[in-house]
């Protein structure tokens, strides 16, 4: 009986594969919106690649829970409805408490050092009203908070996460009156792990995290009780 063999040539990426990659960025940074109905025929055409493929990517993209395909209807960008969000925001919530967990571990003064410096980018872009700026440096605090906990496992958890975290922290984006609000949570994540304090820390990002499902639900709430036509 011939035994499974897996060191082989490599090979080279798939076209479905890359499609996928190319929609989940997409989506991740609002240029397919949530909601939005992805029309086979234009995608294909955007990215000059024929049906066959196309469907495949967007196959992949359904089975991670990005897209949802409505029978009769086609497919679509998942919305972010409050349950979507709430439910989001738990699994967010229990990798990065769990990192935090593991970075008072190992050195929370250095991990402290590291964000402070993701921070300054923050402040900097706050202070010259660079929204994009400020949403980038959002996106890798918390990608870097999960890093420094040294652990692969909840790495790989936290990047199932991304690119509905993407779309939730852009979404964030025109709740906040003032960018300040959002550059002054994050340092005080930050200076919790430099001042030692475990117990701060969970506290100030379970309180981050439950901030961002009330600011998410509320524009929610907006929108779906505005009698505007929306743009498709």
């Amino acid at each position: 009986m011939t035994s499974q063999r897996y060191i082989e040539p490599l090979v080279q990426e798939s076209t479905p594969s890359i499609i996928a990659d190319k929609l989940r960025q997409a989506i991740s940074h609002g240029e397919l919106r949530a909601g939005m109905q992805l029309g086979e025929a234009e995608l294909a055409r955007q990215l000059g690649v024929s049906r066959g493929p196309l469907r495949e990517g967007l196959q992949r993209l359904t089975q991670e829970g990005l897209l949802v395909a409505i029978r009769n209807r086609g497919v679509f960008v998942i919305e972010m409805t409050p349950e979507n969000v709430r439910d989001m925001y738990v699994a967010r919530g229990a990798v990065e408490r769990a990192a935090a967990a593991q970075i008072f571990l190992h050195e929370p003064s250095a991990a402290a050092e590291k964000l402070l410096f993701v921070i300054a980018d923050m402040a900097a872009a706050a202070k010259s009203g660079d929204v994009s700026g400020v949403t980038e440096a959002d996106i890798t605090f918390h990608d870097l908070l999960v890093a420094l906990a040294r652990s692969p496992r909840l790495t790989r958890m936290h990047k199932t996460l991304l690119t509905e975290t993407q779309m939730c922290i852009h979404a964030l984006e025109q709740t906040y009156a003032s960018l300040d609000v959002r550059v002054d949570e994050h340092r005080a994540i930050a200076e919790a792990f430099g001042a030692g304090d475990p117990a701060l820390t969970d506290r100030l990002l379970v309180a981050h995290m439950d901030d961002a499902v009330e600011r998410l639900s509320a524009a929610n709430a907006r929108v779906q009780s505005d009698p505007s036509p929306s743009v498709g």
